[in-house]
């Protein structure tokens, strides 16, 4: 069932006849992880009254815009406007907005993410799409935990080799199942990697994945599991690309860290009454403090017939003043780097909640700074075969099944042949 919110300027005539003689109606398809599409609504009123631009919300499920947008984008029945997440997978269907925008404020404010738009090859410099959010990786402790074993929680510059010491003093002190646990996916594994020095990327942009710094992380990663600091419930229960969720031993007190991403600060918000929890900065190491980035966007197609609309929507949500307040409102990092530096005043969250947006927020700005790879790796657009190429050699190493050594040769091997696709 398909819900349809309208800006309330839609029954109504806007700025007079000038205006509203010019004025074009914006067919948006937005899915929402929460309230997103209810502020978009309630932001699209003001853009209204602005420009007499007038802007219907079609919200669906987020299976709509994964399983039906690009079939939709085919044929004549395309929307004008998406929230979308498959960013460079559907470059081939955006409108340029170029031509539409202030190229160098997007430069300035949105320069980590645009090339996640862009066609592969690095000759495309196009202005595609505005992030609505921007989402990070990152590690949650028990907070409780720590003050049961009489351990202070790291500060902010902590490498993971510190964090491994201090984790492991809790976990023996407080008889926990795990000091660490961690998502079983490339995506939550790159970011320590990156801090490791791990490139994922040679100069020319090619994968290469097995370099001294991922070597060394890999070392450190069996490590881990062979001290008992992470556990056999993780990664090596797991086998060939399966996804396990390492949120279910954080949630019930068994591990004292989580190393997973912002996605989850309103579950833990919602679900942990137990123990005290926060989130705390990326980690670092001789590579930098790495973390992976994500998130959707809105993106303008180029089958619209209303283009010049529909650059002014993407572009007014954009401007600062409104990335600010659409963040505010929807509890959401904020890929506008200016606010990420400066903060963005989340005034309707909790304080706990509050605290967990800006520490991911400055973990995505220090990844953008430090391990640029990182953004580099989400915009590739085979990313998704590394994220299953990686746990299943990496596990097989951890059960013994084959050599470290084996594991990374076969990492490369298979990243090769899956690249030549």
């Amino acid at each position: 069932m398909k819900t349809t919110f309208k800006s309330v300027a839609l029954a109504t005539t806007i700025l007079g006849g000038a205006v509203a003689a010019q004025a074009d109606n914006i067919d948006f398809l937005c899915y929402q992880d929460s309230n997103e599409c209810e502020v978009f609504g309630a932001m699209a009123e003001k853009f209204t009254a602005d420009t007499g631009h007038t802007v219907t919300i079609n919200a669906v499920g987020y299976e709509v815009i994964r399983d039906q947008l690009e079939n939709q984008l085919q044929t004549d029945a395309a929307p004008d406007v998406a929230r979308v997440t498959n960013l460079g997978g559907l470059n081939q269907y955006y409108l340029d907005l170029s031509d539409h925008v202030d190229t160098g404020y997007w430069e300035e404010n949105y320069s980590a993410t645009l090339p996640w738009f862009r066609a592969p090859g690095g000759e495309d410099n196009g202005v595609y799409g505005w992030m609505t959010q921007l989402t990070v990786t990152g590690p949650y402790v028990n907070v409780s935990m720590f003050e049961d074993a009489g351990v202070d929680l790291l500060e902010d510059g902590a490498t993971w080799d510190d964090w491994a010491v201090a984790l492991k003093e809790v976990q023996d002190s407080v008889g926990a199942t795990a000091g660490l646990v961690m998502d079983r996916t490339a995506h939550r594994w790159a970011g320590p990697a990156f801090s490791y020095g791990a490139k994922f990327f040679d100069d020319a942009g090619v994968p290469i994945l097995v370099d001294e710094g991922f070597t060394n992380y890999a070392k450190t990663f069996l490590e881990w599991h062979a001290s008992g600091l992470m556990p056999a419930e993780g990664w090596p229960a797991g086998s060939g690309t399966q996804y396990r969720n390492a949120a279910p031993l954080f949630l019930s007190g068994d591990a004292a860290m989580h190393m997973s991403g912002s996605w989850m600060i309103n579950n833990y918000a919602t679900n942990i009454a137990d123990f005290d929890w926060k989130a705390v900065p990326a980690p670092c190491g001789p590579g930098g403090c790495g973390a992976m980035p994500g998130g959707s966007a809105l993106v303008v197609f180029s089958s619209t017939d209303v283009p010049e609309a529909a650059a002014a929507w993407v572009n007014y949500m954009a401007q600062t003043e409104n990335a600010e307040m659409f963040a505010s409102e929807t509890n959401n990092i904020s890929a506008h780097q200016g606010l990420q530096a400066s903060g963005v005043d989340y005034q309707n969250a909790s304080p706990a909640v509050a605290a967990a947006l800006s520490t991911f927020a400055a973990n995505a700005g220090k990844a953008a700074e430090g391990t640029p790879q990182a953004y580099t790796f989400q915009g590739y657009a085979k990313n998704f075969a590394i994220y299953g190429i990686v746990p299943d050699y990496i596990t097989q190493a951890i059960n013994g099944e084959m050599s470290l050594e084996d594991a990374l040769a076969a990492i490369d091997a298979d990243v090769a042949a899956k690249i030549a696709e």
